[in-house]
């Protein structure tokens, strides 16, 4: 990727595979292969998608399959999770999954790994069942995982071998929204991605954090940030702000406990939400980028200069696939990425 303006901050993508209002997951799928096919051609450095279940505008729940759809239909964008909820699965069985597509794909996949449910506590004890797993042995399920990977760091005390999955080299990051997984991250010296698009004030407290505790390793020799984003571009700011309440009702939904499909945009939010409502949007979402190609660009650069991300995940949740496109576009375009 060629340099933009202001230094060598690469770009990427985070996909909810979202289902809309009167669409299919099937749809959904084909608009994700879609996506990936010409944010590969933008220049966009990875493509990840995340893992969330029960929720009815995201399509990404089997995540480890739709990362192989995706890979197949590229060519050398890297493509991964972001994130596997490790504790929703057994370490073994992720390593066999993982270990498969990078036999597929060779050097093209990620394995970013979060150590919340993705969903509600309901839906957490159907996907686990007996497993007294919470996210508080977390750092023991790396540890394991990491170890059928690479069986020389000691860390796999189960006796089994994952093939496919030993020998190989998959670049594992931890996934975060608190101090926890950054500061974990920091200790083992891998790389770190911190979700400012639903929790922007903890930010700057939890990179500070991963990179004071950063110590190198094999993987790193220094600390790289990478800072989930959401990013609403079209021609016009007004335009934009239409485009973003989609979004909004997104989270709206959700702070009302009422799932459902990606809503169209509306133009008036004033009509939906109460005052608390909107400070609580407000809180989550504040680190949003929405306006025109000059906007962006702006407020972009703004916020590398602030967090000096090595790397933006942009996620753009918007209810018309041709705008979704058109939004990434004026991203690369602006940032100057390589087309």
């Amino acid at each position: 990727m060629s340099e933009y303006i202001e230094g060598n901050t690469q770009f990427s993508v985070l996909d909810l595979a979202p289902i809309v209002v009167g669409g299919t997951p099937a749809e959904s799928f084909r608009n994700t292969l879609n996506l990936a096919q010409h944010v590969e051609n933008w220049g966009y450095n990875r493509y990840w998608l995340a893992e969330h279940h029960n929720m009815p505008f995201i399509a990404s729940s089997a995540t480890s399959v739709v990362i192989g759809h995706v890979a197949a239909g590229t060519s050398t964008i890297r493509v991964g999770s972001g994130g596997i909820m490790l504790p929703n699965h057994s370490p073994l069985v992720i390593a066999e999954q993982f270990g498969t597509l990078e036999s597929l794909f060779p050097g093209r996949i990620d394995l970013g790994l979060g150590r919340a449910p993705g969903t509600d506590q309901r839906t957490a004890f159907a996907l686990r069942r007996g497993s007294r797993s919470d996210g508080h042995d977390f750092p023991e399920q790396l540890e394991e995982l990491r170890g059928y990977f690479d069986p020389s760091l000691g860390t796999n005390k189960t006796g089994v071998r994952a093939f496919p999955g030993e020998g190989l080299d998959i670049p594992i990051w931890l996934l975060g929204s608190s101090g926890f997984s950054a500061q974990l991250a920091g200790q083992l010296g891998l790389p770190f991605s911190f979700a400012s698009h639903f929790s922007p004030n903890s930010t700057m407290q939890a990179i500070d954090l991963y990179r004071r505790t950063f110590k190198p390793s094999k993987v790193l020799e220094k600390p790289y940030v990478m800072l989930g984003v959401n990013v609403i571009a079209a021609e016009t700011d007004e335009e934009a702000n239409l485009l973003a309440t989609s979004l909004q009702q997104q989270f709206l939904n959700l702070i009302r406990n009422h799932e459902a499909p990606l809503q169209p945009p509306v133009e008036n939010m004033e009509e939906l939400w109460s005052d608390f409502e909107k400070e609580a949007l407000k809180n989550q979402l504040g680190a949003s980028i929405i306006g025109s190609p000059e906007t962006v660009k702006q407020k972009l650069l703004s916020f590398i200069a602030e967090t000096e991300a090595d790397e933006i995940m942009i996620i753009s949740q918007i209810f018309d696939h041709q705008k979704r496109l058109r939004s990434y576009e004026i991203v690369s375009e602006m940032m100057m990425m390589k087309k």
